[in-house]
């Protein structure tokens, strides 16, 4: 398979194959029900308690591994984004503060889910992120490729690639880093992906397209989607923070500011 080939045919027309995973069947149902039940949720508890609208959200917003870990996404939702020492703003991964930002109950109250955010545009991310799952059933690395494209945007610095194993992932290999990296001490990696990369970049999308088509021409040669290592499903890519770290360490990447991302 033409790997480049594919991705640049994906992403020629994002909006017309967003609308054809859309009308899938099982898409379709589940988009369709969840538009009719979040205009009933108005508050966390309301929000929390609707498992069909709860893991729709979840998963629209790449949070589908947090399902179960309910405690987390109640603190995420309850302490919102406004202050400074909130525990979505804590936290490196943007994903968090991108779904607390959405469902912003501390802000809004039960007006929340009134919000385009919460009802459309939360279907749409639902629809690319099956797009991308999809994709990722032909080739991990086309699934690694186009969710780098969606995220890469809103990285704000090393440590929010860190604290994300798909984007790293995708960044390793680009950079032809060895796996071993990933053992060594968090801090010097970021500082390592700082001084070969330049994150702002990558609100460019000419200079983000050429670092994508890079990545898939590294896997390619390679083989796989990791940099000496074996092709890995994209599935267990798509979860949580960076890989072959320990739980403190986790911790550490995951509680930095993130002023310091």
């Amino acid at each position: 398979m033409n790997l480049i080939a594919d991705y640049k045919q994906l992403t020629k027309n994002l909006a017309a194959t967003a609308k054809q995973v859309g009308s899938q069947a099982n898409v379709k149902r589940l988009t369709t029900e969840y538009l009719k039940r979040i205009t009933d949720v108005k508050s966390i508890d309301d929000f929390m308690n609707d498992d069909r609208v709860y893991s729709y959200a979840l998963t629209a917003y790449g949070l589908k591994d947090m399902i179960y870990a309910k405690a987390f996404v109640r603190k995420v939702l309850t302490e919102g984004v406004d202050n400074p020492k909130a525990f979505s703003v804590r936290l490196a991964d943007s994903r968090f503060r991108e779904f607390a930002e959405a469902f912003n109950f501390a802000r809004y109250g039960s007006a929340t889910t009134s919000f385009d955010r919460t009802q459309q545009g939360t279907a749409d991310r639902f629809i690319r992120s099956t797009l991308e799952e999809q994709a990722g059933t032909q080739d991990e690395r086309l699934r690694l490729a186009l969710y780098f494209q969606r995220k890469a945007p809103s990285i704000t610095g090393a440590y929010g690639i860190l604290a994300d194993k798909a984007l790293y992932t995708v960044v390793r290999t680009a950079l032809g880093l060895p796996a071993a990296i990933s053992s060594s001490d968090i801090d010097k990696q970021a500082s390592l992906i700082g001084s070969k990369i330049d994150v702002a970049d990558f609100a460019n999308s000419e200079k983000l397209d050429k670092f994508i088509t890079r990545f898939m021409a590294r896997a390619l040669a390679e083989g796989s989607g990791l940099t000496g290592g074996p092709a890995v499903p994209a599935v267990a890519l798509m979860q949580g923070i960076a890989s072959n770290v320990d739980s403190s360490t986790l911790m550490k990447i995951q509680t930095l500011k993130r002023f310091n991302a």
